[in-house]
């Protein structure tokens, strides 16, 4: 079995006996091994390259005469439990990146598109930043970027150098005492009616290189724009930054609310922490004082007790906060002490003071060490 075990799955990325796809090993007097290899399903691509890996290992070994490799089907149960063991490897070895290990990480997910997630990512980013916090905001949604007009932000993205490297340099918006450092596909292209045109592997790729090609610097909190739904964004994001927590944005409507469990399942399985859900276009409140619930009632607090977490807030349906994203001024900047500007404010203060306070380096080493440089001179 140690043999097996530099047998490595090139799509799972782990090997072949930790990921329990070794079902048999049998060594005949005569020296023959026969090997038995459930796949995740019988027409796997990889099978040719997997049996050129276990022979070739195997023939290498004294007293090997001969390698047969059988190949079987796993069941839909064994299917499960082998990609949750990748996952987990996966989360265990990701790869390092631009965002320091202090930067609390937050994605901002959603089950199906015309939740207001992007709206709710920039109005929250916004009002971290004005209560003097560095926030990075990543557009994530490589197809459908929207967050630069929404902050307003024309143009192309700098680069600088580290060393031998060159990197991206995101855009610095000053917000309040505080910065928001914005990355978009958006401000790659030439123009924002420009289609991105790719399949799901560029896109994941996409998301690689925003997180280890972008200067990102110091950054108290990482907020990422997805894309909705469950897709090789979402399962990249697992593997690039298994320390990010996901705020999952739904609406009242119920159908919605059963979209958005998905997500939640996707997380948990790539192991993500569900931070908590917020609730967007909650109520309409006319200008006689009388609420609406125009979009139905109950959709957030109901996914939040199934997934036993906090309903972080509720945002009431105000055509003032699209207007504000038109314009290119968040409403929680434009108009804070408006009902939909306060609930972002006080969804960010919540982050903040209980659900995902940022790091204090006050004791660490590295501020020690810091400390001790500087006063070295």
């Amino acid at each position: 079995m140690s043999t097996l075990r530099r047998v490595i799955d090139p799509e799972l990325g782990a090997d072949i006996v930790e990921l329990g796809m070794v079902q048999d090993v049998a060594v005949a007097d005569d020296g023959a091994v026969a090997v038995k290899v459930a796949l995740t399903i019988a027409g796997c691509p990889l099978r040719v390259q997997i049996r050129r890996d276990v022979e070739g290992r195997l023939r290498a070994l004294p007293g090997v005469t001969d390698v047969r490799v059988d190949f079987g089907e796993m069941t839909p149960a064994q299917r499960t439990e082998v990609m949750q063991r990748a996952r987990k490897k996966a989360a265990d070895n990701a790869p390092a990146t631009q965002v320091p290990l202090t930067t609390r990480v937050i994605a901002v997910a959603s089950g199906k598109g015309g939740v207001g997630k992007s709206s709710v990512t920039v109005n929250l980013a916004s009002a971290l930043a004005a209560q003097g916090f560095t926030v990075g905001v990543l557009d994530a949604d490589i197809w459908g970027f929207s967050v630069p007009r929404m902050l307003g932000v024309r143009g192309r993205l700098g680069a600088s150098t580290d060393g031998d490297r060159k990197l991206i340099r995101p855009h610095p918006i000053p917000v309040g005492s505080g910065t928001i450092e914005l990355v978009s596909m958006g401000l790659l292209v030439d123009d924002e009616d420009t289609a991105i045109m790719w399949r799901g592997l560029m896109l994941a790729k996409a998301l690689e290189e925003f997180l280890q090609k972008v200067a990102w610097g110091s950054l108290d909190y990482l907020l990422l724009d997805m894309p909705p739904g469950t897709g090789d964004i979402q399962m990249a994001l697992g593997r690039l930054l298994p320390q990010a927590h996901m705020l999952i944005v739904t609406t009242p409507a119920q159908a919605v609310q059963k979209v958005a469990v998905r997500v939640a399942d996707m997380a948990r399985r790539s192991y993500l922490t569900v931070l908590g859900v917020i609730e967007n276009m909650s109520q309409f409140t006319c200008d006689h004082g009388q609420s609406y619930a125009l979009f139905g009632a109950g959709g957030g607090a109901e996914l939040a007790q199934d997934l036993g977490v906090a309903l972080v807030g509720q945002i009431p349906l105000e055509p003032a906060v699209s207007a504000a994203n038109d314009a290119g001024t968040p409403l929680s900047v434009a108009a804070p002490t408006s009902a939909a500007g306060s609930e972002f404010s006080a969804i960010a203060a919540r982050i903040v003071e209980d659900l995902l306070p940022p790091v204090d380096m006050g004791g660490c080493t590295a501020r020690v060490l810091a400390a001790a440089k500087a006063a070295l001179g």
